[in-house]
């Protein structure tokens, strides 16, 4: 699907649909799958030195340091994380951080393992026709959502419409799936999808006008949201009604809501319905952390788990608390600045290379990061099988460089010393998200490298939400966040009026590749389409590159059964994590 784990920090809303975005913690969002090439990163529970880089699982070294405040709760796991926005609603969600809720809640017929491969979660089974046009789910007998009610594929084609919609604006672009009818559902010439055939209550037959690489993946991502409760609250060309509901969610997944505090925490208990069964852990609360508080927490065992930024300092201060399991991988997504093309200063591709070369990158990123991240060029994570560094400019730090970008550009200096072109001065206002490290390190350099070019920068603090709200309605200059990705490299993020494409940047060749990547089958036929993608797009930056940094998942050790890859994060195997006593 084509959503996004720009769950800016970043972030997988439709399942395998989205790409998020992130914060601080590295807010993300996925694009779909294909079957991946083996990532050649280790395997959960490995610990692998690679020079001097470390990969795996670092084990507690003393579980008789685990404090009571931990071992006394016999019943309850609590994860600390970025403040989610209340949208428990995978058709809305855009941080990853409601998506780390909604996956708790929702299922869908197919879901993504740590290899990047997809398997079935709802579905007993999927038959594809020869054509690859028609695309028959077959669901689970006897499943029942939170409240209890029946789960059929009348839900799945219920779902569908809301994604359809034509009042949805949400990040999933369902319409480029190509399913038949779903167009004239969403033009709002027909009140039904042809394409969409109910055979019983557990088959449903979905054909589409035209199948790529990600047909199956999409399709089999959507959520199940039942239309005994949805239902009343939606009408076609209107989910108004739909939205009020994002604080209540009812779905078939592992857990359900029983308490929400905005800014504070989510609480969620086991699901008795769950499929798999219900969970061996009865309560998850979603405790709001900051990169200031989230190590004491866990030391003092508030939390038991959160992700905790990867730094040589921190992994040793974690290893000395004794009783904590770190997982350190690398992250499917990547760090980056904002640039909004809607702003005129920034519509010229030379302008855009000049901030790139002008800014010290490579300080930034290991002022955060150490060892433990690298500046990237591209928008793909190293991960990916569709990661490429052939033909790639890298932007290594170059004043003069830049200096001389802005002068073929126009933009002279004034006698004030900042640059101007008819009559503008060249002024960025920077929106910063509060506590978050990369832009501690980020604000200072960027302000400094920027004077110098005759560029001059205002920083404006704002939490995470905030700025995810300005970015939606287009208020803003530059910001940093990040994406989160799904083992697919397709998405909209960078597509002429994509549904994640919160910056304004339209590029026909882009356009053209992105389609083209898409509608490929053969993987390594696609390799070269991406490529070619990823050139263009290392050229033109509709954004700031900034890195791919590892993921350090810290959990308190006696938290065992968490299934966690680069493709994969702990909220699919929440059901299956047991509290050692």
């Amino acid at each position: 699907m084509t959503k996004k784990w720009n769950v800016l920090v970043m972030m997988v809303l439709a399942s395998s649909l989205v790409l998020s975005a992130c914060s601080s913690k590295e807010d993300a969002a996925p694009t779909t799958p294909t079957k991946t090439e083996d990532p050649a990163t280790p395997a959960p529970g490995d610990t692998t030195e690679t020079g001097d880089q470390t990969d795996g699982l670092i084990k507690a070294a003393d579980m008789s340091k685990n404090p009571a405040t931990a071992t006394n709760r016999k019943d309850t796991l609590v994860i600390g994380t970025v403040a989610p926005k209340g949208v428990f609603n995978p058709l809305f969600a855009e941080t990853s951080y409601d998506v780390y809720v909604n996956r708790a809640i929702f299922d869908t017929f197919l879901q993504v393992q740590t290899d990047g491969t997809y398997k079935e979660s709802l579905a007993e089974k999927i038959d594809v026709s020869t054509d690859g046009k028609v695309y028959t789910f077959h669901l689970k007998k006897g499943l029942k959502y939170s409240d209890g009610s029946p789960v059929t594929v009348k839900d799945y084609l219920f779902t569908l419409k809301m994604y359809l919609d034509k009042s949805y604006d949400g990040q999933s672009d369902v319409v480029s799936f190509n399913i038949k009818g779903g167009k004239e559902y969403h033009d709002g010439t027909s009140k039904d999808i042809s394409g969409v055939k109910i055979i019983d209550d557990n088959t449903v037959e979905v054909t589409v006008t035209e199948a790529d690489a990600l047909t199956k993946a999409n399709l089999g991502g959507i959520e199940f949201m039942p239309e005994s409760y949805y239902g009343k609250a939606y009408k076609q060309g209107d989910l108004n009604g739909v939205k009020a509901l994002n604080e209540k969610p009812v779905g078939s997944g592992q857990y359900k809501l029983s308490g929400y505090k905005a800014g504070q925490e989510v609480d969620l208990v086991a699901n008795e319905n769950f499929f798999n069964g219900a969970p061996k852990i009865k309560n998850v609360i979603f405790k709001t952390t900051t990169d200031q508080t989230n190590v004491s927490l866990l030391q003092s065992g508030e939390t038991d788990m959160d992700n905790i930024t990867v730094t040589e300092d921190n992994v040793e201060e974690l290893k000395n608390i004794g009783f904590l399991d770190m997982n350190v991988l690398p992250t499917n997504g990547y760090g980056y600045i904002a640039i909004n093309h809607k702003e005129k200063k920034f519509q010229d591709q030379r302008v855009r290379q000049a901030l790139a070369y002008g800014l010290n990158r490579k300080d930034i990123v290991s002022g955060v990061y150490g060892k433990y991240a690298d500046v990237i060029n591209i928008p793909q994570s190293k991960v990916s099988w569709s990661y490429t560094d052939e033909g790639i400019t890298h932007y290594d730090f170059d004043t003069a460089k830049a200096k001389s970008l802005l002068d073929e550009a126009g933009w002279k200096v004034g006698a004030d010393g900042i640059r101007e072109k008819d009559g503008e001065k060249f002024k960025i206002n920077f929106s910063a998200s509060a506590d978050n490290p990369v832009v501690e390190s980020l604000l200072p350099i960027m302000t400094k490298n920027y004077k110098e070019l005759g560029i001059d920068v205002v920083a404006e603090t704002l939490d995470f939400n905030a700025i995810m709200d300005k970015k939606t309605k287009g208020d803003y200059d530059m910001f940093f966040a990040a994406w989160g990705l799904t083992p697919d490299p397709d998405n909209t993020v960078y597509i002429t009026k994509g549904a994640q494409n919160d910056y304004n940047y339209s590029n026909p060749k882009v356009d053209e590749l992105m389609l083209k990547g898409k509608k490929e089958l053969d993987i390594e036929k696609r390799k070269v389409i991406y490529k070619e993608l990823y050139q263009e797009l290392n050229k033109d930056l509709p954004i700031i590159y900034m890195y791919q940094r590892r993921d350090m998942w810290t959990v308190n050790g006696r938290a065992q059964g968490f299934d966690i890859s680069p493709y994969k994060d702990f909220s699919y195997s929440l059901y299956n994590v047991a509290l050692q006593q």
